[in-house]
């Protein structure tokens, strides 16, 4: 190679996660402060001690002062006094690091929000390190704690990919790619110009695994698109390598093209050395407190003997959550998972793994428990987590989040397709279960009826919470809302909020729950949404501090969604807005220690929209219920709970007394439409907990 060729490697290697990585080892090793931290079991309640009230934020959306960075704007003191009113106690501040790629020289931006990571460095259009480390400790004053972000699945096409490409040292070992020979270039698509890679096409790959170069086709397609991305494979030109030498190579991408995968059982086990290398940076240097675990069931493919190759559920994924997991704990942290995949998977990889999950079990139950009027499916769920072992205090419940709604259900997609379901009195296959929820939904969510909702190609619908709440009310027309359809909306976002925060475990609400935020029409983001990605419609740009009262976009360009709540200084100053009456709800929470309370109950019910979730307080604080109408009638039932004391039964959040629960454990309740509840039954005692909880 010339001269000039060996600089830009050096540049590159300045660049690389993997050599940052590899520059911090010498901190740790050795060093007793490594020792100090039970870490071979998952610490779920532990983590929720620390925090469990959430704020999830998306940096592409904060508005921010004038000539101010989107760091400043989340540790600015007023926005800080409103979040400590609120109870908010850790605050999750999204992908902030470079992401993206370089070509030649330049960064390239990021192809899917920020997931794409190239660096450990801050984004500078984020703001800097030091901001970070500032972040940190203005929570940390205000009794709150930061979150971070993990990616163990993939990179972007940063200064660690190109060196792959270049055949450099192991650093092909990183990544699933595989050199083609020369002989076999012909089995590979054309690279458009302008391109840096090409999808394989599924006869491209079903080839290239027959000649045992690849382990083939996957289970499934992540965000597969006709055109664009058909196979889990992109092929590269022919790359100058460092030794002179020119190689066309395949690699995998689990997600879009320029996420290619890491490879979590390569010899250099040079993937394990970034993303730890990574965990401790942002503990230790950017003063995180956890970390989330973003597409972490990804992290294994094995070529079978027929059919698609094994690429969900693998073991090398519960193995290798288990050491990131295992060394965030041992350094002091915690980390949650955001896996959408079968129970089976959730409830495998919490052992030894991340310590918290993300409510993929019944998020999409709960909304179309609301779309519906019927708790049915949504009981279904929560039967399913306690038949698997998963207590609803190691998952984060949650409104919002910068992804679409996923409607997936890979739990009745993958391995539980040919099971039975008791559901409206018949049984059914859950694959055939799995399509009647998901048409419901789409039907309800998208389309004519809600116009301003779209499908996020196989996986689900991009909206945001309040835009779900109008679709299930029928309000077809988001620019004409009266006061009258205003105020049910906010009664209904209660009602989501109360689910989600009064059973055990983590509440995480965004940034746009808080102000309301409507979905923004499709022309406004026409640009970011070429290849098909329409979540940009729900991350709108919002101001939580009126920090810029006047502007209309975020620093990344992001137009200002429009809200029906307005700012939280707003809020907070009439008693009767969304964030005021979400605030006395948490006080309550936080005083019942709702989040650290054992689930014992989730009893049958004879009207389809109640649903009723029976929890043990801590410390003999007595025995709380849930009760929760999804429907728009009002609606009385006699409770029966024969295995619950006896007791007077007192309405937690407006302290007032609701009857008893008598001897023989009865008790009526009585609902107005979309109405929740928090009941307390004093002086009762709950049963064992050896059982799961039933009818």
């Amino acid at each position: 190679m010339s001269k000039r060729d060996d600089d830009y490697v050096q540049w590159l290697k300045s660049q690389s996660m993997l050599q940052a990585a590899r520059d911090r080892v010498h901190l740790y090793a050795g060093q007793s402060r490594m020792w100090q931290h039970p870490y071979a079991e998952t610490r779920a309640r532990d983590a929720s001690a620390i925090a469990s009230v959430w704020l999830t934020v998306y940096p592409d959306s904060i508005i921010t002062e004038e000539g101010g960075s989107v760091l400043q704007a989340l540790s600015h003191e007023r926005l800080w006094h409103s979040l400590s009113q609120l109870g908010i106690q850790g605050v999750h501040t999204g992908p902030l690091k470079r992401s993206g790629g370089i070509s030649q020289r330049a960064f390239t931006p990021s192809v899917d929000g920020n997931f794409d990571r190239i660096s450990l460095d801050i984004d500078p259009r984020y703001g800097s390190e030091a901001e970070l480390v500032y972040l940190s400790k203005v929570a940390s004053a205000h009794n709150a704690v930061t979150i971070d972000d993990l990616i163990p699945a993939h990179t972007g096409k940063g200064a660690d990919y190109r060196l792959a490409e270049m055949a450099c040292g192991d650093y092909p070992g990183l990544y699933h790619m595989v050199e083609i020979l020369e002989a076999d270039w012909g089995l590979l698509p054309d690279i458009p110009e302008g391109r840096d890679a090409a999808n394989l096409t599924p006869q491209m790959c079903d080839e290239l695994r027959a000649r045992h170069y690849i382990v083939g086709q996957l289970q499934r397609v992540i965000f597969f698109e006709p055109g664009v991305k058909e196979t889990d494979w992109s092929a590269t030109p022919p790359v100058l390598g460092v030794d002179g030498r020119y190689r066309r190579w395949v690699y995998l991408h689990y997600f879009k093209e320029g996420q290619p995968s890491l490879n979590w059982l390569d010899p250099s086990f040079a993937a394990q050395q970034l993303i730890i290398g990574d965990a401790l940076h942002a503990i230790d240097v950017l003063g995180a407190r956890g970390l989330r675990l973003d597409a972490n069931g990804f992290l294994g493919v094995e070529r079978r003997a027929e059919g698609p190759a094994w690429s969900e559920s693998h073991p090398l994924s519960v193995t290798g959550n288990q050491l990131v997991g295992g060394m965030i704990r041992k350094a002091g942290g915690f980390s949650f998972q955001e896996l959408n995949l079968t129970l089976d998977d959730i409830a495998n990889m919490s052992h030894g793994g991340a310590d918290l999950s993300y409510d993929f079990v019944t998020r999409p139950a709960y909304q179309h428990a609301l779309v519906t009027g019927d708790t049915e499916f949504l009981r279904l769920m929560l039967h399913q987590m306690h038949a698997f072992k998963i207590d609803p205090a190691s998952l984060i419940h949650a409104l919002q989040n910068h992804d679409e709604l996923t409607l997936e259900l890979v739990h009745f997609w993958t391995l539980h397709a040919n099971d039975s379901y008791l559901y409206k009195g018949q049984t059914f296959p859950g694959n055939i279960l799995r399509e009647h929820i998901r048409s419901e939904m789409y039907e309800a969510l998208a389309g004519e009826h809600a116009p301003y909702n779209l499908k996020f190609v196989t996986n689900g619908v991009s909206c945001t919470t309040v835009s779900i709440i109008t679709a299930a009310l029928g309000i077809r027309d988001l620019s004409h809302i009266s006061d009258e359809q205003k105020a049910l909306i906010q009664k209904v976002h209660l009602l989501l909020a109360m689910y989600n925060a009064f059973q055990p475990g983590i509440f995480a609400l965004s940034g746009w729950d808080l102000v309301g935020a409507l979905p923004l029409m499709p022309e406004q983001v026409a640009p970011l949404m070429v290849d098909g990605d329409t979540r940009w419609i729900h991350r709108g740009a919002y101001d939580l501090a009126d920090l810029a009262p006047g502007a209309q976009v975020s620093g990344e360009g992001l137009p200002k969604a429009r809200m029906l709540y307005g700012s939280l200084n707003e809020q907070l100053e009439d008693p009767d807005s969304f964030t005021s009456t979400l605030k006395k709800m948490l006080a309550v929470r936080q005083a019942y220690a709702i989040a650290s309370s054992r689930q014992i109950l989730i009893p049958e019910v004879n009207n389809p929209s109640l649903l009723l979730m029976v929890h043990e307080l801590p410390a003999g604080k007595g025995i709380q219920i849930t009760a929760l109408n999804f429907g728009s009638q009002a609606i009385s039932e006699e409770l029966y709970l024969p295995d619950i004391g006896p007791g007077i039964v007192v309405d937690m959040i407006n302290e007032r007394l609701e009857g008893e629960l008598s001897e023989a454990g009865h008790m009526t309740i009585h609902l107005d439409g979309y109405e929740g509840l928090s009941l307390r039954i004093v002086g009762s005692a709950g049963p064992a907990l050896s059982h799961s909880p039933g009818a």
